[in-house]
């Protein structure tokens, strides 16, 4: 047997630093698995926390909405809407009721899916009707499509 040179060793080390496509094609299968079971558990929580949002949206609302009645002796119009909690409305007769700065700390008043939350008063009901039209953004709907209103018995 022939003694290997020093320079032989070396030379095998410099050409075994890289990684083969084998390694690299392994490494990228066990990503992509990963990739799948956290996209699989994860995403339906997502559906799930909108869903939470929305009826804590709506109960914060309605809570801005009674604010409202107190001072103003009642809910405001279908045509007033929501903008009425952020700005008094132009046609109240006595705006020195008008709580200074509105009702409402956020301006943004969409669901969580980025549709404006429905309101009518009066509402089919209750003296007001509150709600989202959930991931669909149509009526009706079932799971995450259902609407979600202040009149529903989980809300």
């Amino acid at each position: 047997m022939r003694a290997k040179s020093i320079a032989e060793i070396l030379n095998r080390k410099r050409r075994q630093k890289g990684i083969t496509l084998i390694e690299l094609l392994v490494v990228l299968v066990i990503l992509a698995l990963i990739s799948t079971i956290i996209v699989i558990n994860v995403l339906p929580e997502a559906d799930k926390a909108r869903v939470k949002k929305a009826k804590l949206d709506i109960k914060a609302l309605e809570n801005a909405l009674d604010l409202y009645r107190l001072d103003m002796l009642s809910y405001p119009t279908t045509e007033e809407g929501l903008n009425a909690l952020l700005t008094a409305p132009s046609d109240l007769p006595d705006t020195s009721q008008y709580r200074p700065g509105g009702y409402l700390k956020k301006t943004n008043l969409k669901d969580p899916w980025g549709t404006p939350y429905q309101y009518r008063s009066p509402g089919e009901h209750g003296a007001y009707d509150l709600y989202s039209l959930g991931a669909d953004k149509a009526p009706g709907g079932e799971g995450d499509n259902a609407d979600i209103g202040n009149w529903m018995e989980d809300n």
